[in-house]
């Protein structure tokens, strides 16, 4: 070993460049030419079916009305690019109040589970905490049992939550998987780092928030974009619970899109008189509910393994 690692040219101290692969363990053997081959196809295949699709809604959404006549409907080749779709959505209307409606309650529904599933979890991996096991027993149940739809509709209805905003937030609130995944995050911690702190005198709230989450930074990550894409791509508690349509969030206002149920208020003169295209609309429709999940999830990619494995595995 001391031979290799001696001759000229090789410098075991040296990083792995970003595009190498990782070093890989003694009993793990060299992957063949064939091997390497077979799995950048799959990756080139996977990646293609995924982003195949993508960009034709995007470049259907970018096209003009003649544009997508010639093409018989989706467009694949770019041409005559235009952002008249986009303007017109964006112009005030009822996909823009859908769109400021769905950012609200994403924001404060991701607050609000953020925070009741973080104190609960944390709560739960306390082993000193009164009637811990029970509590989590109960809360497992959950996962396997439900009281189901007309039960739970009767419950937002009795608690007068219907036709307003707290009945897209409150029965889809807290999410049992993310506590559990949380809470074997919590436990993995130091004990002796939260019993230091307690001798100094900080009590739970102070150590949650100061030792805790500061060292859960990546779990509470990946929770915060689950509760998140939650939310945004939430339509069923907005049709079961919301009967007035200026209520909408962007997801149902896009399903009346693609559906052709209805075209919102300003947009449909416009395609009546040949200035837009409605399925230009209905691609924009989709990019506008794709883009946020989109733009937020690379930033979080990173600590998906760390956070999601980590917890799940310890607890």
């Amino acid at each position: 070993m001391t031979a290799v690692l001696d001759k000229p040219g090789v410098n075991a101290s040296r990083p792995p460049r970003w595009w190498s692969a990782p070093p890989r363990p003694a009993w793990e053997e060299q992957p063949t030419r064939a091997g390497l081959a077979g799995k950048g196809l799959a990756l080139g295949f996977a990646c293609l079916a995924i982003l195949f699709p993508l960009w034709i809604v995007v470049v259907t959404s970018l096209s003009s009305r003649r544009t997508i006549d010639q093409a018989g409907g989706l467009v694949m080749v770019p041409k005559d690019i235009t952002f008249v779709a986009y303007r017109e959505l964006l112009s005030g209307g009822q996909v823009t109040r859908a769109a400021v409606i769905s950012v609200a309650i994403t924001l404060v529904g991701t607050l609000f589970s953020m925070t009741v599933s973080v104190l609960c979890a944390y709560g739960l991996s306390r082993s000193g905490t009164l009637g811990h096991r029970w509590i989590l027993m109960t809360l497992m149940a959950t996962m396997f049992f439900s009281a189901g739809l007309i039960p739970t509709y009767l419950l937002v209805q009795t608690l007068g939550l219907t036709d307003t905003y707290l009945a897209l937030i409150l029965p889809s609130a807290v999410s049992v998987f993310n506590i559990l995944v949380l809470r074997g995050f919590f436990m993995g911690i130091s004990p002796e780092l939260i019993d230091s702190a307690r001798i100094d005198g900080a009590g739970d709230l102070r150590i949650l928030w100061q030792i805790v989450m500061p060292l859960s930074r990546a779990v509470l990550a990946v929770i915060t974009l689950f509760y998140a894409v939650g939310y945004w791509s939430a339509w069923f508690n907005a049709s079961l619970y919301l009967n007035d349509q200026d209520m909408m969030p962007l997801q149902n206002v896009m399903i009346q899109l693609v559906q052709k149920q209805e075209a919102p208020v300003g947009l449909g003169q416009a395609i009546k008189t040949g200035e837009l295209s409605g399925l230009a609309v209905q691609m924009a429709v989709m990019v506008m509910a794709l883009l946020p999940v989109a733009v937020l999830s690379p930033f979080v990619q990173k600590h998906f393994r760390k956070g999601m494995l980590t917890g799940a595995v310890k607890g």
